[in-house]
């Protein structure tokens, strides 16, 4: 007969629910980072610094798929 393994506090997996709630929270905060630069950039920081609004802009495009890849890391499917 097989033997079940027995698991510890520690290595037990957390719930789905809390993983889901945790990937949902990164994800909202990239994109929520995305948007402020987005709007910082072309609504102010344009007006001293163009150089710094394109950057600002690139970082901000690069986001997106970032969040996304995160959201979906270790998706159970």
């Amino acid at each position: 007969m097989a033997r079940r393994q027995r698991f510890t506090i520690s290595q037990a997996r957390r719930s789905q629910s809390e993983r889901l709630r945790r990937r949902k929270r990164w994800y909202f905060a990239l994109m929520g980072t995305c948007l402020l630069l987005v709007l910082l950039a072309w609504n102010l920081v344009r007006l001293w610094s163009t150089t710094a609004a394109v950057i600002m802009s690139a970082i901000a495009a690069v986001l997106p798929p970032i969040a996304v890849i995160i959201a979906n890391w270790g998706e159970d499917h």
